[in-house]
């Protein structure tokens, strides 16, 4: 039996996103993009914290040395563990902001962006190494969203938000091969949006304007679909002890009449095993 949602931190963000499993610090941290906030959350204390970004944030990542990698506006930022700041990569584009990552088992960072106008083919994915060298892997995409890898990392599954498909590569090396549809979403099911992998293969996919997430098995067919007192949940990972719990972040931008739990932080508890993170290695 599949649990029910629960909220493991009350907010009201704008755009709530990319939660992310610290294991080092035992803390989940997730973004609020449009109000350029950067959150953690302790679930074994229920300690919190927020950290003003500067700029429109659209991921944050835990670094093996400590602190944070953050995708920005304009680049790729680094905290260290007493929250310094510094660029590895500044290269602002008019009218386009950083959006989802995912830090790939070698320890690169893998970084979408989209135009403000969701303009199509407007963003980009890029892989950014440890030492800030930037490698394009996409162009002419228009909302990069989730990224995650399989246990044995063989293949990456990825979502541009407005193809109603995630998609599948073959992993070689630092590239990605063979682009192909791993599933694609039935019109009125939503968006999908952000991702994470578990241990089996499984595939989980938080669906944007569908009030819910969706787990695929390793062959693309659905599994499961857990539905969700908000319209828009953005992106899930799993963390607390054992990596058992799915963390859900939401959004209430755009909505007229937004859920009263629309920008918490949901966790679904113990409803899966979910894969050991790689801390980004810059």
């Amino acid at each position: 039996m599949t649990p029910r949602p629960e909220v493991a931190v009350r907010a009201f963000a704008e755009l709530g996103e990319g939660p992310t499993w610290d294991a080092a610090a035992e803390r989940l941290i997730w973004v609020d993009i449009l109000s350029a906030r950067v959150h953690t959350y302790h679930p074994s204390t229920g300690r919190r914290t927020v950290m003003a970004a500067g700029q429109h944030v659209g991921a944050a990542k835990p670094r093996a040395g400590g602190g944070l990698v953050t995708v920005l506006r304009d680049g790729i930022g680094l905290y260290d563990d007493r929250g310094a700041f510094s660029w590895l990569v500044h290269a602002p584009v008019p009218g386009r902001r950083g959006n989802d990552a995912a830090v790939a088992p070698d320890g690169a960072l893998w970084a979408g962006s989209m135009r403000y106008d969701e303009a199509e083919g407007g963003g980009n994915l890029a892989r950014i190494a440890p030492d800030g060298s930037v490698t394009g892997v996409l162009d002419s995409v228009t909302v990069s969203n989730g990224t995650g890898w399989s246990p044995d990392g063989r293949l990456m599954y990825y979502i541009d938000t407005p193809t109603r498909r995630i998609d599948v590569f073959d992993v070689d090396g630092e590239r990605v091969t063979g682009r192909r549809p791993f599933a694609v979403v039935e019109p009125g099911s939503g968006w999908p949006d952000g991702l994470t992998v578990d241990a089996e293969g499984g595939v989980w996919v938080a669906f944007w304007d569908g009030a819910a997430v969706r787990r695929y098995r390793p062959d693309g067919r659905l599994d499961r679909v857990v539905e969700l007192p908000v319209r828009r949940p953005t992106a899930c990972a799993f963390g607390g002890p054992g990596l058992r719990d799915l963390y859900i972040s939401t959004a209430r931008t755009g909505l007229e009449a937004p859920h009263p739990l629309s920008g918490s932080l949901l966790v679904l508890p113990d409803v899966g095993q979910g894969l050991s993170g790689t801390p980004f290695a810059g």
